[in-house]
């Protein structure tokens, strides 16, 4: 099948910080891994893949080999969908299976690497994403499993709330996905990786100040002696 050419996502106030959210977590593939997208910004990583680096990308509700995500316009109905019941498309080779398989392999730790949103995440790479205080969720989805068994989690997410509050925690309040799980935290900001020591601001968004990252976390950073702008795919 033909794969849906994506259209152009409509401009919003936040699409330029997303769009470099996005375009640095896409630097995190590698040649081979097998990779699992988490519901929502995660998903728009499968547009970014760099060239040169050939990803299988695997959706939990049964699908290995998710191609390019389409934007609003260029869905089709009739095709497939991702766990959060979003259109997708499919690449060449694509297969399709039963749930049970897919968190098989999950749980098996065949996944690389996997990229979720959160909502909260600590200085020890405690992960909250999956309960929003207030709404109703049949669940938690497959983000438990993934974050217990992929061999690496790199969390995707916006550096603070939309009332300009930490979600980068010394201690995450809501409840948890899974303790200490996350290895990378990536945001418009900054990218920080989370060490025993606690978390190393590695790197800085252009035109950022080391004090605004900080000022805009509630965890204390340790900043790193090779600390660099931060890099992200061309667009």
């Amino acid at each position: 099948m033909e794969a849906v050419k994506p259209a152009k996502r409509p401009e919003s106030p936040d699409a330029g910080k997303r769009d470099r959210i996005v375009r640095r977590a896409s630097l995190e593939l590698r040649q081979g891994f097998y990779v699992n997208l988490g519901i929502g910004m995660p998903t728009l990583v499968a547009n970014h893949v760099p060239a040169g680096v050939d990803v299988i990308l695997q959706s939990e509700n049964g699908m290995l080999g998710v191609g390019e995500y389409p934007f609003e316009g260029a869905e089709d109905s009739d095709m497939m969908i991702n766990a959060g019941k979003e259109t997708v498309t499919e690449v060449p080779g694509t297969s399709y299976f039963s749930s049970a398989d897919s968190f098989a392999m999950i749980r098996g730790g065949h996944i690389d690497l996997s990229i979720l949103g959160a909502m909260e995440v600590s200085e020890k790479g405690d992960l909250a994403n999956w309960l929003v205080p207030g709404k109703l969720v049949k669940g938690m989805g497959g983000a438990m499993d993934l974050v217990a068994s992929a061999r690496r989690v790199v969390v995707m997410m916006e550096h603070t709330t939309k009332t300009g509050a930490p979600k980068i925690l010394k201690e995450c309040t809501l409840p948890l996905t899974g303790r200490g799980v996350v290895e990378t935290i990536i945001t418009e900001l900054a990218v920080m990786r989370v060490t025993p020591e606690g978390l190393l601001l590695e790197e800085i968004a252009s035109g950022q100040t080391v004090a605004a990252v900080q000022g805009a976390t509630a965890a204390t950073l340790i900043v790193s002696p090779n600390l660099r702008e931060m890099r992200c795919t061309l667009p």
